[in-house]
């Protein structure tokens, strides 16, 4: 028996890795002699440097960087043997590093995100890989650009202060001194969220309030990001209003389009091609992927939806052991899930399944895995 165990994380309770060991424990209990390979998963958000370098070898980096307030701290980022950098821009310009009282997306930045670039490239990086989810900001992308060399000007060619509010008063872009290694460098963004720079599914509207913004601050730094992407597209010659995606992490999904010439790529896709995710799955028989909640929106780029579909083009069944089940978790059967396994075994809240996660996870897995057996003595 051969398991591959290629899960998401189970959100504030299990790390993708955590949750291969406790479904790996539980295999074991049924099939001693099995060869278990755990390989964590992630779609782009916390974990996604973690998930390269445990699959694909590597190393971590530490650097000092801007917060999204202005102040130093020290971020991490990944570098993979083939010079494969990766990058969480929360690590630099999360949500996480400002606190609740201080969050104002007028103010924030993300030129913290931009140094871990620039560090990237004096690593010699050849391709860098760079999950936007969680950000703090609601700039455009602009501090990101602005660590790379790129200068934003009003009318009386004063550079304009940190924070997305500051926009609307952009009069000129000045990109000549934009740091010239990033033309030998291929950049892919992760974002799995479709929403444009602006309007009502807008970066400002949809993701401002979480970040601390009002509806009058809402209003504001719409109308400073729309400016932001007229000028960019006068001057630039590059349109990111309307691309979808270009609203993610606050318009940073639009500034590194416009700035570094980025590719927006599927978060769960692009992790499993940067690990060759179908090499491996090649060698092994059964495929155990996961959660914390599967529902209709995990057919839309989702984990387990990734896993599935490729599992499904070599034949292998795939199983998904979940925190819960939601509705329309059904839709997954057409994307390669074999079976759908909750981790509960009795009444309880949130709180104690997440206390209770790692036991819940390792007891369904030998549930799971003696119905397989079953399955293997009745040859079906």
């Amino acid at each position: 028996m051969r398991v591959l165990v290629a899960s998401d994380s189970y959100k504030g309770s299990l790390s993708s890795l955590k949750v291969g060991e406790a479904v790996s424990d539980g295999v074991r209990r049924v099939f001693p002699e099995a060869t278990v390979r755990i390989i964590p998963i992630a779609d782009g958000g916390e974990g996604t440097v973690q998930t390269l370098i445990y699959s694909g070898g590597g190393e971590y980096l530490y650097r000092m960087v801007t917060s999204p307030l202005g102040e130093k701290i020290e971020a991490f980022m990944g570098m993979l043997p083939d010079k494969t950098a990766v990058i969480e821009m929360a690590a630099a310009s999360g949500l996480p590093l400002v606190p609740l009282a201080q969050r104002n997306p007028l103010l924030t930045t993300t030129k913290g995100t931009g140094e871990l670039i620039k560090y990237a490239l004096e690593e010699g990086a050849q391709r860098i890989l760079i999950g936007i989810g969680g950000s703090a900001t609601n700039d455009g992308g602009a501090g990101m650009a602005e660590a790379l060399g790129v200068r934003f000007l009003d009318i009386e060619g004063q550079e304009l202060p940190p924070g997305g509010a500051s926009l609307i008063n952009l009069h000129l872009i000045d990109t000549s001194g934009l740091d010239s290694r990033l033309n030998n460098v291929k950049i892919d963004v992760i974002c799995d969220v479709d929403n444009p720079l602006c309007g009502e599914r807008g970066a400002s509207a949809v993701y401002g309030p979480q970040k601390g913004a009002t509806n009058e601050m809402v209003s504001l730094l719409d109308e400073a990001l729309s400016h932001y992407a007229k000028v960019i597209q006068e001057q630039l010659g590059t349109s990111i209003l309307e691309i979808p995606g270009a609203g993610a992490a606050g318009g940073l999904g639009g500034g590194l389009l416009a700035f570094t010439k980025a590719e927006l790529k599927s978060g769960t896709e692009a992790v499993l091609n940067t690990i060759r995710f179908d090499e491996i799955l090649s060698e092994y028989d059964i495929v155990i992927t996961g959660e914390g909640k599967i529902d209709a929106q995990s057919a839309y780029g989702k984990v387990p939806k990734g896993v599935g579909i490729r599992a499904q083009k070599e034949k292998k069944p795939v199983i998904a052991i979940v925190g819960s089940i939601g509705v329309g978790a059904e839709l997954l059967y057409e994307h390669g899930i074999t079976a759908i396994v909750p981790i509960t075994d009795k009444p309880m809240n949130l709180d104690e399944a997440v206390q209770e996660a790692y036991s819940l996870v390792s007891n369904a897995s030998e549930r799971t895995f003696r119905l397989v057996r079953l399955g293997k003595n009745w040859n079906v």
